[in-house]
């Protein structure tokens, strides 16, 4: 390993991110010293073992953990480098809460010195950095000046994000130029992707902004699927055909958007600039209401079925998680539509999530009984697991997600 000042990490967090994230780095030979306020989640990590389904990350915990270069608490401990990888919510009226940010700054304002980097990863609205900076300097300004802000985006894709992390450019942008620097140095010690210097609300603004872009063209493609809906049109070969033009690359249509980044972060733009935010307003609302489209069309079907046979049918809601062969379930739509149709119809409707074991507000079943007893099959996420199950006639199939599309 390059010999560097910073030896010793603090990652606040232990989630999603924060957790392959500390891994990645302490498998490159630091020493990370993580914090989560779960006590499962520390005990779960401590034992080596890991509480989210990420590919590789058990091995790869399972190994820093043995040699000592990990190991997590419940409170931050003094280390050279802190990294806040907290949540970032919205609010009932989506306005962006940093309540968990600030609450992680605050835990390390004793033992903050001079010569540390202090790290922003959480998605966060633009002058959240500057913000956390003056929550410091005014509990502690004798460490104004001598201390390295900065803030650093991630942007890993789930099921991707070992990889992703290491091979991924980064956008780094601190308080001032040293700052930037400090952090620009720390992060080439475990990424060997482009590592981009600008400032901090930049650094903000990219992150919002990348999300958002992507929000608006999954908005037009899942538009276009219920347009395709009505004209009796088949979205998933309408799309094939339409990308063979050499300028056109439409996305792939699901029954939502969902997440902790593409469903959230561009409420954050919206909310500091509602008068210039249309076009990105605009994409959420469609994609909210895609999940909603959803549910309709499955209770039109129940409701057609019971007036033809007399009874209520049964109904298999495929999949909970918010992308495929993931175990995460945050701003999912699947879930969404899941406990509409429960709440909303008569008969039985079994709900399928492979990807974990227990859910607190639904009795898992087995997809492929599910799809044998049901009457209607509404598929909500293209898991690789569904693919095995084979297709019987008679069943009623809704695919919002293209999983039986042959294009």
């Amino acid at each position: 390993m390059t010999k560097t000042r910073y030896n010793k990490v603090s990652v606040i967090g232990m989630g999603y991110i924060g957790l392959p994230t500390a891994a990645a780095m302490a498998g490159k030979g630091l020493t990370v010293l993580g914090c989560d306020i779960n006590p499962e989640v520390v005990e779960t990590i401590n034992r080596g073992e890991i509480h989210i389904i990420e590919p590789d990350l058990d091995q790869l915990v399972k190994e820093v953990v043995s040699a000592c270069r990990l190991k997590v608490f419940l409170e931050p401990q003094e280390a050279d480098v802190y990294m806040i990888v907290v949540p970032t919510p919205f609010k009932f009226n989506r306005e962006p809460d940093i309540s968990f940010v600030e609450q992680a700054v605050r835990s390390i304002l004793s033992k903050l010195k001079a010569g540390d980097l202090v790290i922003i990863e959480s998605t966060s609205p633009v002058l959240t950095t500057e913000k956390m900076a003056n929550i410091i300097y005014t509990s502690r300004p004798e460490l104004k000046g001598v201390l390295h802000i900065t803030y650093c985006p991630e942007r890993v894709l789930p099921g991707k994000v070992l990889y992703e992390l290491e091979h991924n450019d980064r956008v780094i942008g601190g308080l001032d130029e040293a700052s930037t620097k400090a952090a620009m140095d720390f992060y080439s010690i475990f990424v060997k992707g482009k590592l981009h210097a600008t400032n901090a609300r930049t650094a903000e603004m990219c992150k919002l902004v990348e999300n958002s872009s992507r929000d608006v063209q999954i908005a037009f493609a899942n538009e276009l699927s219920m347009i395709c809906d009505n004209a009796g049109v088949d979205v998933w070969e309408l799309i094939t055909l339409a990308n063979k033009h050499p300028r056109v690359n439409i996305l792939q249509p699901g029954c939502g958007v969902g997440g902790h980044c593409i469903a959230v972060d561009p409420w954050f733009i919206v909310s500091d600039y509602p008068e210039h935010a249309h076009v990105i307003k605009q994409a959420r609302e469609i994609n909210d209401y895609k999940a909603k489209w959803c549910v309709k069309k499955i209770l039109k079907t129940a409701h057609d079925f019971e007036l033809e046979n007399g009874r209520q049918p049964v109904i298999a809601c495929m999949g909970l998680a918010f992308k495929p062969d993931i175990d995460d379930l945050r701003e999912s739509p699947a879930k969404y539509i899941a406990s509409r149709v429960v709440s909303d119809t008569r008969g039985e409707v079994l709900i399928c999530e492979p990807n974990i074991d227990t859910h607190s507000s639904f009795t898992l079943a087995d997809p492929k009984e599910a799809y044998k007893k049901a009457d209607i099959v509404a598929w909500l996420v293209k898991h690789s697991a569904f693919k095995s199950i084979q297709p019987e006639e008679g069943k009623i199939e809704l695919d919002f997600c293209g999983i039986n599309s042959k294009f």
